[in-house]
């Protein structure tokens, strides 16, 4: 079964649509969107496990220019 999450971003000023643009693209993400409040980004996203989802975070989602800080928020099923 496939772990999802929510990942709430903070970007740098002017960078939330740059940023937008290029997760939009990467491979697990189901969407993305600009937001307004404490966090500039919120991400769903899709991985085969919790351990996958760490190392799509860590290893793409993390390394796009403009983000200063991530919170992954995994989905759990009551």
């Amino acid at each position: 079964m496939a772990v999802q999450a929510y990942i709430l971003i903070q970007t740098e000023v002017g960078k939330a649509s740059h940023v937008v643009d290029s997760i939009r693209g990467l491979p697990g993400v189901i969407d993305a969107d600009d937001v307004t409040g404490p966090y500039d980004v919120i991400v769903k996203a899709e991985a085969g496990s919790v351990d996958d989802l760490g190392k799509m975070v860590v290893s793409q989602i993390q390394l796009v220019e403009g983000i200063t800080r991530t919170l992954t928020c995994p989905v759990v099923n009551l």
